[in-house]
């Protein structure tokens, strides 16, 4: 039962969506074992992109997550990491399936409100990038 880490984006924060997303993963059956509200430095954010350093993207979304508050989340739970990304649904959320996260309350392919590991590999380097071992509940 690996943890995965969820992230409400700035514009998810702004738009006053983060107790709507919480609500979801609650309800999915997922289970909340950490999170805070903190706000990226432009050279954290760049360390914590850095797999897309390079492309076109990347200073757009530099800035775009430096813009605002995130709240990060430690998500727990069996299939924790499938079971997340499925809720979040596609990155562009006009593909995105119906019910989910990115579907209901994404604007753009850009602002997509949500973000989430997408391997076990990742979730455990991404996790440990905003939490500490003791900020997060044991599982069981």
């Amino acid at each position: 039962m690996a943890n995965t880490l969820g992230i409400v984006k700035p514009d998810g924060v702004r738009r006053k969506l983060v107790g709507k997303i919480i609500t979801k993963i609650e309800n999915s059956g997922l289970i909340l074992r950490g999170m805070k509200v903190v706000r990226l430095s432009k050279e954290d954010a760049k360390e914590f992109y850095a797999i897309h350093e390079g492309k076109p993207f990347f200073n757009s979304l530099v800035e775009f997550m430096t813009s605002g508050p995130i709240v990060v989340m430690v998500i727990g739970g069996h299939g924790s990491i499938e079971r997340w990304r499925e809720l979040m649904g596609a990155t562009d959320p006009a593909k995105a399936k119906y019910n989910t996260i990115r579907r209901e309350y994404a604007t753009s392919v850009e602002k997509n409100i949500v973000h989430g590991s997408d391997s076990e590999t990742t979730a455990r380097a991404e996790v440990s990038f905003f939490f500490n071992e003791d900020e997060i509940l044991p599982k069981g």
